[in-house]
């Protein structure tokens, strides 16, 4: 049995994340010593290794979820979790996609940069034209 410290160690999580991970049911309650102490088996760090790593992976916990939902009931088709993964695949795409879109942004203001006055400097000037704003749906993480 570990403790949440020995649980948050194994597995790189922060004690605060798994007890809110145990708030919003991403991990049960676990048992606990007559101290009140809170004690883990090998079930709650797969769990919770299972959870770390579609985190890495930037799944939602809405996703996440689900995911877990589909793993606790091993002789269902996978189509689930599969079309999960790939709206994942799909965001991630389109977050690389405005990421590339904005380094060739970037690489563009600071080539055209002549580095002489700042009356002058292009990186301030196209920070200023507001018409070549993104909308905070383009942020990069929207």
């Amino acid at each position: 049995m570990l403790t949440i410290g020995n649980l948050a160690k194994k597995t790189g999580t922060k004690v605060q994340t798994i007890r809110y991970y145990e708030q919003i049911g991403l991990m049960p309650e676990p048992g606990r010593t007559a101290g009140g102490q809170r004690r883990y088996g090998e079930d709650e760090l797969d769990r919770l290794a299972f959870v770390r790593h579609a985190r890495q992976l930037g799944f939602t916990l809405e996703a996440i979820r689900e995911l877990l939902d589909l793993s606790d009931e091993p002789d269902r088709s996978c189509e689930n979790a599969d079309a999960i993964a790939r709206r994942q695949l799909r965001q991630v795409e389109q977050r690389i996609a405005r990421l590339e879109a904005l380094r060739t942004e970037l690489k563009r203001m600071v080539r055209e940069c002549a580095g002489g006055q700042t009356a002058d400097c292009r990186v301030l000037e196209v920070l200023r034209d507001h018409s070549e704003c993104l909308t905070d749906h383009d942020e990069i993480g929207a």
